[in-house]
Formats: C-alpha cells, sequence, structure tokens
C-alpha cells in the first residue's frame, strides 16, 4: 500500500517511517510536517492511505481531510492522535475516516494492527475512541443533540477564554448575539454559568481547534 505519513514531530514521524516501510512493508511515498504540505504531498503522490495527527500547523488535520477529499474521494485515512475526547471524537465520526490510534494509550504493535486493518479494508478505532462514542451516542443530552453549529463553533473558543467581544470580532457577528449564544449554551447543557461553560469546554475537547464560522460542526 502506498502511505503518506503527515505528522509535525520528527521522531514520532521516523517511527512511523520504520513501521510502515520496514515492519510492515508498504511504500512511504511521502511525509509532510504541516497541514499546507500535507495537501501538496498527498495531491502529488495520490497515495492509497494517510497517517494522519490531528493537531498540526497551518492547517489542521480535519482541514486537510476536507481538501484532499475535493481531490482524493476515496483515500483512506487513519488518524492518529494524542487527542481523545468528546468533541475531537465527534468531528472524527463526522469525517468518516477508517480509523483512530490514541498516541496516549495504544503501544506500537496495536498501531501495526490499526494500518494493516485498514490496509485489508477494515475499519481500526481504539478501545478509547469507542467508548466515548458509544457514551455519547447514548446520552440524549449529549452536545450533538442539543447544540446547533453556530453554538459548537462558539463553544470552541470559549473554551480558549476568549471573551464576548473577541468571539464576535472574530466570528463576524455582535457582541449581544455572542452573549445570548453563550447564554443558551449553558442553558442546553444543563449549567449554572460561565465558570462551569468554560470547564465543560476545556474537559470536552472544544480546544483543540478554533475553527472559523459555522463550519465546526463538519468534517
Amino acid at each position: 500500500m502506498r502511505i503518506v505519513i503527515v505528522e509535525d514531530h520528527l521522531m514520532f514521524r521516523e517511527v512511523l517511517r520504520k513501521v510502515c516501510a520496514e515492519d510492515l512493508r508498504h511504500e512511504v511515498v511521502g511525509e509532510a510536517e504541516d497541514g499546507l504540505q500535507a495537501v501538496e504531498v498527498i495531491t502529488r503522490t495520490q497515495p492509497e492511505l494517510v497517517l494522519l495527527d490531528l493537531h498540526l500547523p497551518r492547517l489542521d488535520g480535519f482541514q486537510v481531510i476536507e481538501r484532499i477529499r475535493q481531490v482524493i474521494p476515496e483515500i483512506g485515512v487513519l488518524v492518529l492522535s494524542s487527542h481523545c475526547d468528546d468533541y475531537t471524537v465527534f468531528r472524527v465520526e463526522r469525517a468518516a475516516v477508517r480509523g483512530f490510534v490514541d498516541k496516549n494509550t495504544n503501544s506500537v504493535a496495536a498501531l501495526k494492527q490499526a494500518i494493516e486493518a485498514v490496509a485489508a479494508g477494515k475499519p481500526s478505532f481504539s478501545a478509547p475512541f469507542r467508548r466515548l462514542r458509544d457514551l455519547r451516542h447514548r446520552d440524549p443530552n449529549a452536545f450533538d443533540k442539543v447544540l446547533g453549529n453556530r453554538e459548537c463553533t462558539i463553544l470552541t473558543l470559549v473554551g480558549q477564554s476568549l471573551r464576548d467581544v473577541e468571539i464576535a470580532r472574530r466570528l463576524d457577528i455582535s457582541e449581544q448575539t455572542v452573549a445570548t449564544h453563550r447564554l443558551n449554551i449553558v442553558r442546553k447543557l444543563g449549567l449554572e454559568n460561565t465558570t462551569e461553560l468554560v470547564r465543560y469546554a476545556r474537559e470536552h475537547g472544544f480546544t483543540l481547534v478554533a475553527p472559523q464560522g459555522d463550519g465546526a460542526m463538519l468534517p
């Protein structure tokens, strides 16, 4: 299988290259250390599988997926991330990738198994990913069931401790509109105040990226 590795940490990128090329005998046709470089390399080399970190400079992993799918709709993506939280899991689901490896809990052996499973056309999602996914699916009050796109976008910015005036400027809306959204989010999530809202945003992973506009809920 022709593989492109997208990872901003050199040491981990070298580990991935060894696993793919030496241990599993796949062909590594390109590497990238940031999102823009990843789009260029993937578009040029046309791999069958991309090993993709999510937390990247310039473009995050979700933006990379969106762009490369416009060029290679059928491309396989195996996400490798140290972020395994509710919002990340939700966005990975929406991105329709083939697998997810949790860097914090999975071993190199598990990584090899995931690559081989995906190469064989099978899905491969780590146990922490599946647990969070299933818990959210069973929860009638989960954020994706009670919040809209704009509210989730605002929640990612609240999680970064931005003030209403900063959020309004970022989204090109009025400060009063932001305040109204914030109050609605607090109410819908069953929280008491903004302090609890900030804590919720951070605990549930609404801080990995700062999406622009209403695209926060989309792949």
